[in-house]
């Protein structure tokens, strides 16, 4: 009799009945899954954009495991644009040719534009990358035409999973910053942070929401104390993981309740660098389900002379699965 009754209740929780309310089924079907692929920073300019203009693809190296994921989402580190002009006293500038974006939407379905680059030649650039974005049906988020678009998640649905994406930069000193009446990006106020969280999942009906920052010191292998308290305030306020870039460099990987935090991916498209530690990135993917990050990995890339990554050997990766303790090397996994 109780086993009837577990039967049936299993059965209640699927939605499983026939005509008559009898149940049809003993077992719920599998749980949707849907694999997030993330890398760091993409600079489209200099070598890797003349690359592209040659008919080079740069992320061919990776396209295996880009191209197997259900939602592919990187750091643009440039503006796309044929407009405006250098901010004045900047070192560095990244303008990136619009031809760019083809090989870019070939392999990813959502750009980041909150960090420190966004704002090289200004307004008129920003806005013309964001109508080619448009054009190319390349999703964006953590910038925008103005304050409220900014701060709007990417909501972007596979397999019945909404997966809410919001970017910020913490990089000073603070500028290109959008406000209610001009565009730029995101900037990381803890308040708005938690409302955005908030408002993905109440307003936009978000299942997961995972928010990806440009922050940290550069070349600083260890995250700051200032980026640990904001992982934390974010998972606090409902985020289920939190990835990062900024320092040209990866750094520590954490949990915090239970959730993944990757405090920085390093490059992954971006000359310039020679030191190990600039031309090691990784490539992270997420597998979710309605309860979270059921697992990850992360694929570690290696960049040439010209900034385009290449795979290391399978042996130096790391994996995680809900329910583990520590990362550990993947092996066969």
């Amino acid at each position: 009799m109780i086993l009837a009754y577990r039967s049936r209740l299993a059965v209640i929780l699927c939605g499983a009945f026939t005509a008559s309310g009898f149940a049809v089924a003993e077992s719920c079907p599998p749980e949707p899954i849907v694999t997030l692929a993330i890398v760091g920073d993409l600079m489209l300019d200099e070598t890797p954009g003349e690359a592209i203009r040659s008919g080079r693809d740069p992320f061919a190296p990776f396209a295996t495991i880009l191209d197997g994921a259900d939602i592919r989402v990187g750091n643009l580190e440039c503006v796309v644009a044929t407009r405006g002009e250098p901010e004045p006293g900047k070192p560095y500038t990244f303008r990136a040719h619009p031809r760019v974006l083809q090989t870019l939407k070939r392999h990813f379905d959502a750009v980041s534009l909150a960090n420190n680059h966004s704002g090289d030649f200004g307004p008129v650039a920003f806005g013309e990358m964001l109508d080619l974005l448009g054009q190319e049906s390349i999703g964006w988020f953590g910038g925008g035409s103005d304050l409220s678009r900014a701060h709007r998640p990417l909501v972007i649905e596979r397999h019945g999973l909404r997966i809410a994406l919001l970017g910020y930069n913490e990089f000073l000193p603070r500028s290109f910053e959008a406000d209610y009446d001009k565009p730029g990006i995101a900037w990381s106020e803890d308040e708005q942070v938690q409302l955005d969280i908030a408002k993905a999942r109440e307003v936009f009906h978000a299942d997961l929401v995972i928010p990806i920052l440009h922050w940290g010191w550069e070349h600083e292998t260890v995250a700051s104390p200032r980026q640990r308290q904001l992982a934390h305030l974010m998972i606090d306020a409902g985020a289920d993981a939190v990835v990062g870039g900024h320092p040209h460099v990866t750094q520590d990987i954490a949990s915090y309740r239970g959730k993944p935090v990757i405090y920085s991916l390093g490059n992954f498209v971006f000359n310039g660098f020679t030191e190990a530690v600039n031309t090691t990135g990784w490539l992270l993917r997420l597998d979710l389900d309605r309860a979270g990050v059921r697992r990850w990995r992360i694929f570690i890339a290696h960049l040439d002379a010209e900034g385009i990554p290449h795979p290391a050997p399978s042996s130096d990766e790391v994996c995680w699965e809900r329910g583990q303790g520590n990362p550990s090397p993947c092996g066969n996994r």
